[in-house]
C-alpha cells in the first residue's frame, strides 16, 4: 500500500501542476517518477531506509526527499500547497472521460469553473464553444464524459482496494475473539468495480469484534453500528462494512452476502419449490427445523444443487448448471504458464528484457512473451523493423544463457486505421507472436472500427487481437464496434482474442468473453505489463477469465510451451 500510497501523491502533483499551467517537463517528472514508484517491484519504504530511492526510474535527490517525507509523515507539504491553489473539485474535472490536465487547467483558469455541476451547467449553456481549440463537438463530448462520470460515481476498480480488503481480512482473522473472517459481496465476486467492502464474521463476541475492527488503523471512522453490524469508512474513504454472526450461521451469511440479488432471489424461488427455505441464517424446513451446515457447499446441496463458486453469482445460468452438475472447472491463476503481452523499456515500459524475464523465472513460468509497441505509436516510442530485428537478436542471446524460461520474440502491432498493419508482413512473419491492437482513430463509425479490426484478423500472421473493444473502465468507453461479429470472425480466421488483464481494461470483458469462448474461440489472458509489478496483474485477468465460465482448455497460455509454440505456428494455416 505504500508503493501506491506515494504513486498516488506524485500523480496528484502532477495534475495540480498541469491544472496550474506548470512547464510540460516538471509535469511530466512527477508522472514518470509517480509511475516508477508504482511499478517498482518491491517495497519503498526498503528503499528509503537504505537510502537508495534513485533506484527507481525518473526519482532524483528532490523526489528521493518527497518520497522521504511522504513516508515519515503522511504527506508532502507541496502537496499541501498545491491543493490550496487549486479547488477539490476542479481536480475532478480529470475524472471525466476526455478531459485531461490542459482541458482542466483552461476550464479553470479561463472560466473559473470549480466543480463538476457548473462544468455541466457550462457546457449546456454553450459557454465552452469560445475557448480556444474548443467548439461544439468538443463541448458535446464532455458533456457525454460527465454522463459517463455520474454513471461510475461511486464505484471503485477491484485492483484499488484489493490489497486493503485483505489486510482487513488478515487483520480480523488475527483477533482471538474470531473464529472466522471472509470477504464478501461484489469483492468476492471479484466485479470489475464495487462500491464497498463487505467482510462477515464468526465469533461469540460480537462487541469485542466490533471494538477491534474500530481500532484498526485502516479504519478512519465509524458511521454506523449495531448489535452484530457496523460500518466503516477506511482512511481511502472507502466504505466497509461488517456483519458479526455465530459460527453455525457463517456459511448461511457469507453465501447470502455474496451473491448477487437475482442469484440469492433463485436460490429462494428452488428452496420454495422443494419445500424448503433459504435466508442468511440457514437452510429450512417449513416446519421449522434448521438444517445443520458448515460450509456454503452444504448449503447448495440441501437445494441439489452442486457448489457454485463465488464468481459465478451473477443469475446468469448457474444455477440450472449446478443443478445439472455441470458447473466447469475454473480456470485458476496456477493454470498460467506464460504472459503473452509484456512491455519493456525499448518502447513505453519501466523493466528491462532482462528484469521481466527474472519475475518470469520467480514465478516459475515456461515463457514469456515480449512484445513492445510498433513504429507508429510515436509518444510509446515504438519499434520501427530495425529496432525491432535488434531485439530479436538480443533476446535470442538470452535464451541461450536462460534455461528455465523461453523468452518469445513479438510485437504489438497497431491496426492502423484502415486495417493494414504497421509493420509489413516479412516482418510479422519472422516473429513467434503477433498481437494487434488499435490505438488510434477510436472515433470511427460502427461498420468501419469493425471493418477495421476484422481485416487485421484476415492476416496470417496475427495471432491475437488485444483489448478488442479498446475501453478503459470508468475513463473511457468502448469504441463503436460489433464485438459480435469481431467474435464471429475471429472464429472463421482462428484469431486469439485477449482478455487484457490491466484492472481498468478488463478487455474482453467476462460477458464478451464468455461468448467467445461458447463459440469455440481461444483466448489469451495477457498482463500487457509496463513494468515488473505490472505484471501481478494477471491475477485480475484469471478473475474476468472465471466469470466468464472459462476453463484452462479455453486459454493458450495454459499450454506447456512446446503445445503453444505449435499453436502459434499453425493456428492460422
Amino acid at each position: 500500500m505504500k508503493n501506491f500510497d506515494v504513486a498516488y501523491a506524485l500523480e496528484e502533483i502532477a495534475a495540480l501542476l498541469e491544472i496550474l499551467g506548470a512547464d510540460t517537463f516538471r509535469v511530466n517528472a512527477y508522472r514518470k517518477a509517480a509511475r516508477g514508484v508504482e511499478g517498482y517491484p518491491g517495497d519503498v519504504e526498503d528503499l528509503a531506509r537504505k537510502d537508495a530511492l534513485s533506484l527507481i526510474p525518473g526519482v532524483g535527490p528532490a523526489l528521493s526527499a518527497k518520497i522521504r517525507e511522504m513516508l515519515d509523515t503522511g504527506s508532502i507539504r507541496y502537496l499541501e500547497e498545491l491543493r490550496k491553489q487549486v479547488p477539490p473539485g476542479v481536480l475532478n474535472f480529470l475524472a471525466i472521460p476526455g478531459i485531461g490536465g490542459k482541458t482542466a487547467s483552461i476550464l479553470f483558469t479561463e472560466l473559473h469553473l470549480e466543480s463538476i455541476e457548473e462544468l455541466e451547467n457550462a457546457a449546456r449553456a454553450g459557454l465552452l464553444r469560445s475557448l480556444k481549440g474548443f467548439g461544439e463537438k468538443k463541448e458535446a463530448a464532455i458533456l457525454r464524459g460527465i454522463e459517463a462520470f455520474k454513471k461510475n460515481a461511486g464505484r471503485i476498480l477491484l485492483a484499488d482496494v484489493f490489497a486493503l480488503a485483505y489486510d482487513i481480512r488478515d487483520a480480523l482473522n488475527a483477533h482471538a475473539a474470531v473464529q472466522a473472517a471472509e470477504l464478501a459481496g461484489s469483492f468476492r465476486r471479484r466485479r470489475e468495480t464495487i462500491k464497498d467492502l463487505d467482510l462477515v464474521v464468526a465469533s461469540d463476541h460480537p462487541e469485542t469484534v466490533m471494538d477491534y475492527f474500530a481500532s484498526l488503523p485502516l479504519i478512519a471512522e465509524v458511521t454506523s453500528r449495531g448489535d452484530t453490524k457496523l460500518s466503516g469508512k477506511s482512511r481511502a474513504g472507502i466504505s466497509v462494512d461488517l456483519r458479526v454472526v455465530k459460527r453455525s450461521e457463517f456459511a448461511a451469511a457469507l453465501l447470502h452476502l455474496t451473491g448477487s440479488a437475482e442469484h440469492n432471489a433463485s436460490l429462494r424461488g428452488r428452496a420454495k419449490d422443494l419445500g424448503l427455505k433459504i435466508n442468511e441464517y440457514g437452510v429450512w424446513s417449513l416446519d421449522g427445523f434448521l438444517f445443520p451446515t458448515e460450509e456454503e457447499a452444504d448449503l447448495y446441496s440441501l437445494l441439489g444443487l452442486s457448489f457454485i463458486p463465488p464468481e459465478l453469482r451473477e443469475n446468469r445460468g448457474e444455477i440450472e448448471a449446478a443443478a445439472k452438475d455441470q458447473i466447469p472447472e475454473l480456470i485458476s491463476l496456477s493454470c498460467i504458464r506464460g504472459d503473452l503481452h509484456i512491455h519493456t523499456r525499448d518502447s513505453d515500459g519501466l523493466g528491462t528484457i532482462e528484469q521481466v524475464a527474472e519475475q518470469a523465472v520467480r514465478w516459475g513460468y515456461e515463457y514469456l512473451a515480449i512484445t513492445d509497441h510498433s513504429r507508429s505509436l510515436v509518444i510509446a516510442r515504438g519499434l520501427d523493423a530495425a529496432r525491432l530485428k535488434a531485439q530479436g537478436e538480443r533476446i535470442r542471446r538470452l535464451n541461450e544463457e536462460m534455461e528455465s524460461v523461453r523468452l518469445l520474440c513479438g510485437v504489438e502491432v497497431d491496426i492502423l486505421p484502415d486495417g493494414s498493419l504497421d509493420h509489413p508482413d516479412e516482418v510479422l512473419e519472422e516473429l513467434d507472436v503477433v498481437i494487434a491492437s488499435v490505438h488510434s482513430a477510436f472515433r470511427q463509425d460502427r461498420q468501419t472500427m469493425t471493418r477495421r479490426i476484422i481485416r487485421a484478423m484476415e492476416n496470417p500472421h496475427v495471432d491475437i487481437v488485444a483489448h478488442p473493444t479498446g475501453r478503459l473502465i470508468g475513463r473511457r468507453d468502448a469504441y463503436e464496434v460489433d464485438i459480435e461479429e469481431v467474435i464471429t470472425a475471429a472464429k472463421r480466421t482462428n484469431t486469439v482474442l485477449e482478455i487484457n488483464a490491466s484492472p481498468d481494461r478488463l478487455d474482453l470483458s467476462d460477458v464478451h468473453a464468455r461468448m467467445a469462448a461458447s463459440l469455440g474461440v481461444k483466448i489469451a489472458i495477457n498482463s500487457d505489463g509496463h513494468s515488473v509489478a505490472a505484471m501481478h496483474d494477471m491475477q485480475f485477468g484469471v478473475f474476468n477469465a472465471r466469470r466468464a465460465w472459462l476453463t484452462k482448455e479455453d486459454v493458450i497460455n495454459t499450454m506447456p510451451l512446446e503445445t503453444l509454440q505449435d499453436f502459434l505456428a499453425n493456428h492460422k494455416k
